[in-house]
């Protein structure tokens, strides 16, 4: 069975504003049709793939999705999909739209966005964030790595910052999103470190060459039971990155240098990682 423990959900015109939208069609040639409905996603995705579902919630950058449509959505499919609600932590009534996903809409992780909402996410007026997710068992996604977005800071972005979240909540599950790419080094170092931190590859496969440079790193580093197998749909999807994937295991490597332990890759795309964020029962 594959976990897909990264994908989304949008309604494309219920969840950008128009700033939002101009940032993704400049980087894009043209405006994209985001839009997600279940049966195209499934139709991509081998037969029994669980999926964690993820809205997303961003002030500064336009894009801010209700807990209340995804906890819609899972509820489709309850055996096959798992919510999460998002927070922005810069918005007023932060901690009341924590308790009422989790509490009331019955969402099971948290993802944030510190670089497109703007902050730092090591600051210490978010304690009371962590502190709920470790103590409710909610395992937190959180993107870190690269946008198109011009105004979110890539600073915020850093893996580096969840390395001192983590010594504060060692119990707490997370999942740093896409490898931290293209600062996967520093990722692959946050990772090492804490027992219940995690990195996801989504949305690397279409960068063939850096994602076998990464995961050579992440060999060398010995963390591959550290990775979680995701696709950013519908930047992608399960299909398209598990062949991504398949396909650079091939590489024979380069000379004088092992290539990529092809076992550990079919690892990585079938890691129970339900059970590892503590969702096996969701």
């Amino acid at each position: 069975m594959i976990v897909d423990v990264h994908s989304h959900l949008f309604r494309h015109s219920h969840d950008f504003d128009d700033t939002f939208r101009a940032e993704s069609a400049r980087a894009h040639a043209g405006e994209v049709d985001l839009t997600v409905r279940y049966e195209d996603y499934a139709a991509t995705a081998p037969d029994g793939t669980r999926t964690v579902v993820v809205g997303g919630k961003a002030r500064r950058s336009g894009l801010w999705v209700e807990d209340a449509a995804v906890a819609a959505y899972v509820a489709q499919h309850p055996d096959r999909l798992t919510g999460y609600l998002s927070l922005d932590p810069t918005q007023p009534g932060w901690q009341d739209e924590l308790r009422h996903g989790h509490q009331e809409l019955g969402l099971r992780g948290i993802k944030l966005m510190p670089m497109y909402a703007g902050f730092d996410p090591a600051d210490e007026a978010y304690e009371p964030l962590y502190a709920y997710a470790e103590r409710n068992g909610l395992p937190l996604l959180v993107h870190t790595g690269t946008t198109f977005v011009s105004q979110a800071p890539l600073e915020y972005a850093m893996p580096r910052h969840l390395d001192r979240v983590a010594m504060r909540h060692p119990e707490l599950r997370m999942v740093l999103a896409h490898l931290g790419h293209p600062f996967e080094g520093e990722c692959i170092a946050v990772i090492r470190k804490h027992r219940h931190v995690y990195a996801d590859i989504s949305a690397l496969h279409y960068r063939p060459f850096q994602l076998w440079h990464s995961l050579r790193l992440v060999q060398d580093y010995g963390v591959w039971d550290k990775l979680l197998f995701g696709s950013d749909y519908p930047f992608t999807t399960v299909d398209d990155s598990v062949d991504g994937l398949r396909r650079i295991a091939r590489v024979p490597g380069i000379p004088g240098l092992d290539p990529l332990d092809q076992d550990a890759v079919e690892a990585l795309i079938h890691r129970p990682s339900l059970d590892l964020l503590g969702l096996a029962g969701s």
